[in-house]
């Protein structure tokens, strides 16, 4: 009996100090990785991403994981603070950040975690200096490039000049720092990959692995076209639409500003003012997604062979969405699904149930409390996200049932105004905030492909209303009723139109 007592009290003390025991943790973030550009979503025919598809099968998928803004900079320090870009201030690519913001790594440092950063910061100080939170440190300035890229190694810098793939190098060093970590502390990375911004360029051994697929126009590619528009022979029915892939099309409500951005940067008739076709840029961005996920493998393949895996858990994540020809337009910025909503993958086999899908929705705003959760430290009183730990463990909890959204017009893009969302299970409102413009309502139930503007039909007055009221409420909650600006810009790389006149 005595035998059994100790036996058992061994085992008690062993989960008590399990634990006790802060977990690893391993965030990859991707550029402009659209939330169904996985294999396992099915939505690229002949897509292959094994090890987003493993994490999947053997973690969570965050099914209805959204940014707060679908822009480089704003997202990342969302990520980073906890707070929405209207209270951290970071509201588009240029601005700077505030010294009185602090980032989550730095409570991690304060409890005894290493981190790491790698990769692209793109967040006020161009990437060369160390951040703060940060005892390693492998970044580049601003974009970067796919190849031979100039590094800023903890306060070296290095210049690649033999083909050197940037996807690749970010992998080394994370396996460098895991490698010459102190092997007494818990570990914090945060990967940040370059891939797969525009510009896209595949590793060497990726390339033209999708040239042959065949690609699938989305219905609502050309419910703005005109007669002078490029058809790009993906379109058969040439007349007046009134619906597309069978759901409904409302061409009176179409946004005025959706409209005119089919010729421009963003559009899919003059896309990047014409330095690429589109039917190139679409494999490309599907070949360049291929170092991503290697490099998700190759992390992950690592802390299998070395005993880490069971102590550590993995994020994967997008930064933005992506348009591919929705709406006629391409990139980022907008309130549409295919820009606000990212792929979000969590991965750790002794935290979380093989094939969890977590329906409820999550936002950039969250990973903060979760991670400082994981590591066992107190959420800050000012953070605006909450930690999802819970759904990841299946458990109960009161949760938002709404994502909001917030855009801030930039003078480098003009052709996007400023923007505030509300999206719900079920309908989505958009209000295009400063401009002589419609604003939007669509049943995403009854509409996926938002066609179908019902903000004009007097039975959704009501909701509409309702929605606007919820909009400027939480703007008012959250420190957000003062609408960030900034001076200064580079409107000459995408303005066509009224470019060189100030």
């Amino acid at each position: 009996m005595k035998k059994i007592l100790f036996v058992l009290m061994c085992l008690f003390l062993a989960d008590e100090v399990a634990a006790q025991t802060p977990y690893n943790v391993v965030f990859i973030l991707a550029d402009d990785h659209r939330y169904d550009a996985m294999g396992f979503m099915n939505k690229f025919k002949g897509l292959k991403t094994p090890n987003m598809d493993m994490m999947a099968a053997q973690g969570a998928h965050i099914k209805n994981a959204f940014v707060a803004t679908a822009l480089c900079s704003p997202s990342r320090a969302t990520i980073l603070t906890g707070l929405y870009p209207h209270a951290h201030a970071v509201v588009d690519n240029q601005s700077p950040v505030p010294e009185s913001l602090r980032f989550f790594p730095e409570y991690l440092k304060q409890s005894g975690y290493q981190t790491a950063f790698l990769g692209k910061w793109h967040m006020g100080v161009e990437g060369e200096k160390k951040q703060k939170g940060f005892d390693y440190w492998v970044s580049f300035r601003g974009q970067g490039v796919y190849y031979n890229p100039t590094l800023f190694i903890n306060g070296e810098t290095k210049t690649f000049r033999d083909s050197s793939y940037v996807t690749d190098l970010l992998t080394d060093y994370t396996i460098e720092f895991l490698e010459k970590r102190n092997k007494a502390k818990p570990f914090f990375i945060y990967l940040s990959h370059k891939g797969v911004h525009d510009g896209f360029q595949a590793a060497k051994r990726h390339k033209g692995m999708y040239k042959n697929l065949t690609f699938e126009a989305p219905p609502s590619m050309f419910i703005t076209a005109t007669d002078s528009a490029k058809y790009l022979d993906l379109w058969k029915e040439k007349g007046n639409m009134k619906s597309q892939g069978g759901y409904p099309v409302n061409q009176n409500d179409i946004p005025n500003w959706v409209r005119h951005q089919r010729y421009s940067w963003h559009g899919v008739d003059f896309m990047y003012h014409g330095a690429r076709t589109f039917m190139d840029f679409y494999p490309a961005y599907l070949e360049t997604l291929m170092g991503v996920d290697e490099s998700i493998g190759t992390v992950i393949g690592y802390l299998k062979k070395n005993d880490l895996m069971k102590n550590t858990v993995v994020f994967y994540m997008g930064d933005n969405g992506f348009s591919f020809g929705e709406h006629g337009l391409i990139d980022k910025r907008h309130a549409y699904e295919e820009s606000m909503r990212v792929p979000f993958l969590v991965y750790s086999p002794s935290m979380i149930q093989p094939a969890t899908q977590v329906e409820q929705v999550v936002q950039n705003v969250d990973i903060a409390p979760t991670i400082l959760e994981m590591a066992g430290v107190k959420k800050p009183a000012n953070f605006q996200g909450s930690s999802f730990l819970p759904l990841l463990k299946k458990q109960n909890i009161a949760w938002r049932d709404r994502a909001f959204y917030e855009y801030y017009w930039e003078y480098d893009f003009p052709q996007t105004p400023s923007m505030f969302a509300v999206r719900t299970d079920q309908y989505k409102y958009i209000y295009n905030y400063g401009i002589w413009d419609t604003n939007e309502l669509y049943d995403l139930k009854a509409d996926p492909y938002e066609m179908n503007n019902l903000i004009n039909k007097p039975e959704h007055k009501q909701r509409a209303l309702g929605f606007r009221k919820e909009i400027f409420e939480w703007l008012e909650k959250t420190g957000g009723m003062q609408i960030p600006l900034r001076p200064l810009g580079n409107q000459s790389r995408s303005d066509h139109i009224f470019k060189g006149r100030y």
